[in-house]
């Protein structure tokens, strides 16, 4: 797995990752869960993870840059 965007909300992150499965590829939030119950000022430097296999990165990518 690898990360191909942080966001700054978990509402963001779902999405992006509802985009790339719309387009085929399986993607994953693994700070879903917690980003939810925990406050929002632990995320906000880090950010809330989109994670993809690493062989669909690449796509993903281009998925979320294109206009």
């Amino acid at each position: 797995m690898i990360t191909i965007a942080r966001c700054t909300s978990v509402d963001e992150a779902l999405l992006l990752k509802s985009m790339l499965t719309g387009n085929g590829i399986t993607a994953f939030v693994p700070d879903e869960l917690t980003a939810q119950t925990a406050p929002p000022y632990l995320f906000a430097g880090a950010g809330v993870r989109v994670q993809v296999a690493d062989e669909d990165a690449e796509t993903a990518r281009a998925l979320l840059t294109s206009p």
